[in-house]
């Protein structure tokens, strides 16, 4: 922990209801900010509120444009900005080759990965600019670089995660907004309860390193990411892949 570190800095957090958005926001309370959460799980979010500490919560689904443009609304007015936005919220889909993916299944993952970080995006970043000041951290994955074989629509959304955060990057480089990406291995987190056990495993046999991360492993990276010292990098993405990925 960094004491102080967020001082005075606010931020949006998705997907904090658990996991790796979790661990994020806990980490920018410890350490001297305040943050809204977002999830689906309005009862996860109640949760996640008393154990990190957040100043409020909004239940939402971040495909929801709508939604989105509202939450954003309300997190402006109860923390006065936003100087931070963590995109962690993201499902996993079917676990099946292309010819037999479910077309609902693809559409849903890419609403929720793809279209729900694009849609977050431009909902916060008018405040952003306002304050001349943001971080955001948008969560990709190893699989967006490599490719998971049965897993085409989580690769390809995050993939396209990977291709938006290089674009905003450009975009926003001369206006005080940095936006990086963090691009990590498997990590012991919720989300593999939506996977079958084989396909974890092929996962983790992909790692050098020859174990699962630590979501503290990649939260450390994205608080790094979402916080004042990033502050000649962007349009990058920050591997926590134990080797697995190396460029």
């Amino acid at each position: 922990m960094f004491e102080g570190r967020f001082a005075g800095r606010t931020a949006v957090v998705t997907g904090a209801g658990s996991g790796l958005g979790l661990a994020v926001a806990a980490r920018i309370v410890a350490e001297g900010g305040k943050a809204v959460l977002w999830d689906l799980n309005a009862d996860a979010l109640e949760e996640a509120a008393r154990s990190s500490g957040a100043t409020a919560t909004a239940a939402l689904d971040v495909s929801d444009a709508d939604a989105v443009e509202r939450a954003a609304k309300d997190a402006s007015e109860t923390l006065g900005r936003i100087d931070i936005l963590v995109n962690s919220a993201g499902i996993t889909g079917a676990t099946a080759p292309v010819h037999e993916f479910p077309v609902d299944s693809w559409r849903r993952v890419m609403a929720i990965n793809l279209d729900g970080t694009f849609l977050c995006c431009r909902a916060i970043l008018p405040f952003m600019l306002q304050g001349e000041y943001g971080r955001i951290v948008n969560v990709a994955s190893v699989a967006g670089k490599e490719g998971n074989p049965n897993a085409s629509a989580y690769s390809a959304s995050k993939a396209g995660v990977i291709g938006l955060t290089k674009s905003l990057g450009k975009e926003y480089a001369g206006k005080g907004v940095i936006v990086n990406c963090i691009t990590p291995a498997t990590f012991d987190s919720p989300i593999l309860d939506q996977l079958p056990q084989s396909q974890v495993d092929y996962m983790r046999s992909k790692i050098p390193m020859g174990r699962l991360g630590r979501v503290e492993e990649s939260a450390a990276m994205a608080c790094f990411m979402a916080s004042e010292e990033c502050s000649f990098t962007t349009g990058a993405a920050f591997d926590t892949s134990g080797g697995r990925t190396t460029f």
